[in-house]
This record gives C-alpha cells, sequence and structure tokens, in this order.
C-alpha cells in the first residue's frame, strides 16, 4: 500500500486524473437532509460501494429525533459512520448496540435482516444533533445470499496513521499499510482523513476505483479542485495526490469492481431482479422475522 508523506516529487500529479464530480442535492426527511451521492446518473458504484448518503449535520428539538422504523434489506452490507450523536441500532438477530461518533456499525444483510435506527429516549430530551455517513455495499456474488450477520467496531479497534498534518483513520478494508478489522467481502478501503491547510496525501492505488468525499473544507483532487459537498470519482490506479487548501475533512473510499450487474430497488440490491420481486413479496406478506421491541413496521412502498 503506498504512502508518502508529499514532500517529494511523486506527489506532483500534473494529469487530468479526476473523471466526475458528483454533486448531491439536499433531501429533507423529517427533522434532518441527506444528500445522496451514489448512487447516481453518473455513477451506479464505487468499488463495491453501491450507496452513500450524507446525513444532516442536523440538530433535533427537544423530544424529537431520528425515527427509521423496521425495513429490510438483501445483498449488501450497511455501514454507518457518525460524526456527531448517536444511533440507537436494533435487528432481527435480536442486537441492540448503541451507535457513537468514530464507531463502525457493520450489518451484512446477505439473504435478509430487518432493522431500524432511532435515537434513544435519554438522547432524544436533549434536542439531539446528527452527523455522519450511511453506506451500502453491494455483495460478491457469492455472498449475496450469505447468513445474515451484526458487527460493532468502537472507534479504539480502528487503524489510525499520522503524518505531515494528516490523520487518517481506517474505516474498513485495508490502505496505507493498514488493515481495518471490519469484516469485509471483497478488496476496498475506507478512510476518515483530516488534514490541515497546505498537507498532501496520496490516494491509495491498489484499487481500480476510488473516489474523494469533501465533508468540510477545500481539496484539490489531481488537478481537480473539490469543494465541501462533493465527490470526485477517479478510476485507474496512477498516483494521484490530495491537497487541502484549507483545515478540510475528507472521506478516502473505493475498491475492485464487482463482477456483474446490480438491480436497486428499495433496499433491497441483488444481481437478479427476479430475487429482488421475491423480497418485495417476502416483506409484503411479513416474511424477512421482525426487530425485538420495535414491531412498527415500514410499510413496502408503491411503484
Amino acid at each position: 500500500m503506498s504512502w508518502h508523506p508529499c514532500n517529494e516529487p511523486v506527489c506532483e500529479i500534473e494529469t487530468e486524473t479526476v473523471n466526475i464530480v458528483i454533486d448531491a442535492k439536499p433531501r429533507d426527511l423529517g427533522g434532518f437532509t441527506v444528500r445522496r451521492f451514489l448512487p447516481s446518473g453518473r455513477r451506479q458504484m464505487v468499488g463495491p460501494f453501491i450507496f452513500f448518503d450524507h446525513v444532516g449535520p442536523a440538530q433535533f428539538e427537544p423530544g424529537t429525533g431520528m425515527d427509521v422504523r423496521p425495513h429490510p434489506h438483501i445483498g449488501i452490507s450497511t455501514l454507518t459512520y457518525l460524526f456527531e450523536g448517536q444511533i440507537m441500532h436494533r435487528d432481527s438477530l435480536g442486537c441492540v448496540q448503541r451507535i457513537e461518533a468514530g464507531a463502525v456499525n457493520w450489518m451484512t444483510a446477505g439473504r435478509g435482516i430487518v432493522h431500524s435506527e432511532r435515537t434513544a429516549p435519554e438522547e432524544r430530551a436533549k434536542g439531539p444533533r446528527l452527523h455522519g455517513i450511511q453506506s451500502w455495499l453491494a455483495l460478491p456474488l457469492e455472498h449475496e445470499k450469505t447468513e445474515p450477520a451484526f458487527n460493532h467496531y468502537p472507534a479504539s479497534s480502528l487503524p489510525v496513521i499520522e503524518s505531515d498534518g494528516a490523520v487518517l483513520v481506517l474505516i474498513a478494508g485495508e490502505a496505507y499499510g493498514a488493515r481495518a478489522p471490519t469484516a469485509t467481502f471483497s478488496p476496498m478501503f475506507y478512510v476518515d482523513a483530516k488534514l490541515i491547510a497546505s498537507s498532501k496525501i496520496l490516494l491509495p492505488n491498489d484499487y481500480l476505483d476510488r473516489a474523494v468525499y469533501v465533508v468540510d473544507g477545500e481539496l484539490s483532487v489531481g488537478a481537480k479542485r473539490v469543494q465541501s459537498g462533493n465527490m470526485a470519482i477517479v478510476d485507474g490506479t496512477m498516483e494521484v495526490a490530495v491537497h487541502a487548501h484549507s483545515a478540510s475533512r475528507a472521506l478516502l473510499l473505493g475498491g475492485e469492481p464487482l463482477e456483474g450487474q446490480r438491480h436497486i430497488w428499495w433496499n433491497f440490491v441483488s444481481c437478479s431482479q427476479q430475487r429482488i420481486e421475491q423480497a418485495k413479496k417476502d416483506w409484503e406478506n411479513g416474511g424477512f422475522g421482525t426487530v425485538p421491541g420495535d414491531d412498527k413496521r415500514m410499510p413496502l412502498p408503491k411503484e
């Protein structure tokens, strides 16, 4: 894995390297906004990443909070990573977990799972804040129907790399000579990068698909200047420098492209449209199981 302090000529990248810049519009979901970058009309996936939502930042009124009722998934792993706030996760395996800032919540749906995401009562009373990213990672064909599972990784378990004004937390996968404990299914990387003004890093160049999402600040990715709230897509394995024009925070993500096409409908992802149709019927007919202590299921959307 490549890691350079970026005070050497190798970081001076002159070739245009960014193929797409995605600027997602915020959507109001009742008390908080979400910007969806993947899938988009310009790109469905980056490596295994097939869904990428920036949630918030949101300030809820006292007594209110996030309320995502029990809903099903197939064919993916979900990854929740918060910058601020807390979410209470419950699922049909009986797992109950408070997600806190800096921790990784990794849920593998496989053949099917149900979960809910809500603000805990004690946090709701305060008027909570919420800010973070939720991603879905499509599973390789051989794992699409794997048994559902849930894993939680506290912030203290994630590798941290520091060099020349950059602090990098490896959320999942492998990069910069480190490997995260997260239970991934295909070659990938996902990094929370904080950079001081004028610092530089290189994107990992061991993967064909790569992207940089600017959470705060302003960066150059190769020759392209990228503002806060934009995702730059990079294809190929050439060395690409990321330069901070101001104090910035970004998520670096990518991996190897998965085999075959993926169909997406609501919360279902599969290589097979027939499998998605079956999942619709199963949910309407009370399948997938229930979430203990949270039985107000989300209805199947109308076509």
